[in-house]
Order: C-alpha cells, then structure tokens, then sequence
C-alpha cells in the first residue's frame, strides 16, 4: 500500500458531559439514583422517530430518558428503550466483557453505601478492597451491580493520617 498523506481536520475534547445508562425501568433507577444515592434530576425526555434512529443508529427506536446530575456536576443519563421489540433484556453483561462501562463515585462511607443499596436490591459484587498502589493508592473500592447487572464503583476516601 503506498504511503499517503491524509488531510485530518483536528479538535480537541473539551469536557466530559455525561454518562449514558441503558435501563430495564426508568422509573425505578430514576428512584434509585435520586432517592436513594441523592443525585438531583436534571430532566426528562422522550425520543422517538428520526432522531432517535439518527442518534443512536437504532431502526424504530423509541426511548424515554431521565438525567441526574451527581454533586460535583457529573451527569448520568438514564435510558428506557420502549422500542424496537427485538431489543435485548436480561443480558448477563459482565465487567470482563467487551463493552461494559462503569461508573465510579467517591462515597465518604462505603459500609453505609452497601447497606443501602442493598436494601433496595443492588448487590456488591465482592468485598471492599483497599487499593495498595497507583494514584488510588489507600482508597476503599467495591463494584456493586444493579437489578439490570449496571456496574457501579463506590470509592471511599482514605481516612486522614492512615
């Protein structure tokens, strides 16, 4: 193949905006992540028709969505798909698997996390470990997994003087 110069325009990355979640029930992660972990709802949307095919490349997609805004300003956006009707449920996604994302929120105490969630049907997927080394060195971490199998990790600060 010979060797070609290529035009590329160039840009830079100006900001994170969000981050999107695909849910089975809006309305119960809706709950979760506003009532039980406080972030604050931004909006509502409903997509259908051209945008929502043009968007996310999804033939008959129809979504209707929620995004909350943690303190510190991160968004997560909260998607239903309502359609198509051949759209995956149950998908056992693991975060080994090609294609998971997760989420990592600084917690300021992560046993009082854990007993939370629980009870309202999320899981750790271990126990809380202490990171050893790294720019994370002395933090607590855990992976939980919602209903959906959605991974989220809560870190907590290390304690002053440890």
């Amino acid at each position: 193949m010979a060797n070609r110069k290529v035009n590329i325009s160039t840009f830079r990355v100006l900001a994170a905006d969000h981050t999107g979640i695909t849910v089975s029930n809006l309305e119960q992660s809706l709950a979760f992540w506003r009532d039980v972990l406080g972030f604050e709802l931004s909006h509502t949307a409903h997509q259908t028709g051209e945008l929502a095919r043009e968007i996310t490349g999804v033939a008959g997609a129809e979504i209707k969505l929620a995004v909350v805004k943690a303190p510190g300003g991160h968004k997560i956006e909260l998607l239903e798909y309502l359609a198509p009707p051949d759209r995956k449920k149950d998908v056992a996604i693991r975060p080994c698997d090609v294609g998971s994302v997760h989420v990592a929120l600084l917690v300021d105490d992560l046993e009082a996390v854990l007993e939370r969630i629980s009870a309202c049907g999320w899981r750790a997927a271990g126990k809380p470990q202490i990171l050893q080394s790294g720019p994370n060195a002395g933090k607590r971490v855990v992976y939980v997994r919602d209903p959906d199998g959605t991974t989220i990790e809560f870190m907590e600060m290390p304690l002053r003087g440890s």
